[in-house]
């Protein structure tokens, strides 16, 4: 069933891209929407692969003549997805995949109902913290402050991950990358689907390994904060 749309956070940090680069090569038909954003280009980044980078001028018109599907204001940059993409993806026979921050997701959720939602943490702050020092110093960005920030802002999207219909641990890249699998095609009614793996992972039914994460980042459940 094609027009499935598929929405993936993540704490900056979390590992995301390379889980959804990963889910993309090994399950067809789902369509990769590219974000907009006023932020400038990191390291090898390239117009129209990572996102399409434009001005906040123009970002702001596009808000204005209603043609994202949702956009937010994230650490003092724009980031949106096109409406035409669902309908592009819809018209190709596929799937529509979104990677997108929490304020985002939040958006998109209370138009589409129908989304399925998926929030990706890592296992720990100390974790967390060390990915974010290691794409620090890839990005040649190693302001202290920059780090605290991201963070603290983990801290904060973790509290809305009880708005997500699935949420996984990625702590080891191969398992993460099944579960992502199996709920993609459990959600297809795929004969192939392991409904088993993907309930798993459901947030309503929170398993051993996520709730173990969520206290190291000081949480007791599924979005509450001590």
């Amino acid at each position: 069933m094609a027009g499935i749309l598929f929405i993936i956070s993540a704490p900056s940090g979390s590992g995301k891209s390379t889980l959804v680069s990963r889910l993309r090569s090994i399950v067809e038909g789902l369509e990769f929407s590219v974000s907009y954003t006023t932020r400038q280009p990191r390291g090898s980044e390239v117009d129209g692969r990572e996102y399409y980078f434009t001005s906040r001028e123009t970002f702001e018109a596009m808000i204005a003549a209603d043609e994202f599907l949702e956009s937010a204001e994230v650490f003092g940059n724009y980031y949106g997805t096109a409406l035409s993409a669902l309908e592009h993806a819809k018209a190709a026979g596929k799937d529509l995949l979104l990677d997108i921050d929490v304020q985002g997701a939040i958006q998109v959720m209370r138009k589409l109902p129908t989304t399925v939602s998926i929030f990706i943490l890592p296992p720990s702050p100390e974790v967390l913290e060390r990915r974010l020092r290691h794409r620090s110093v890839a990005e040649h960005v190693t302001s202290e402050d920059v780090i605290a920030r991201r963070l603290q802002e983990a801290q904060n999207e973790l509290d809305r991950i009880a708005e997500y219909r699935y949420a996984l641990v990625n702590d080891q890249l191969d398992e993460a990358v099944d579960e992502l699998r199996a709920i993609v095609l459990s959600e297809r009614d795929h004969p192939e689907a392991d409904r088993t793996l993907a309930q798993s992972c459901r947030t309503n039914t929170p398993s051993k390994r996520l709730l173990e994460a969520l206290h190291s980042f000081h949480r007791d459940g599924v979005g509450t904060p001590k």
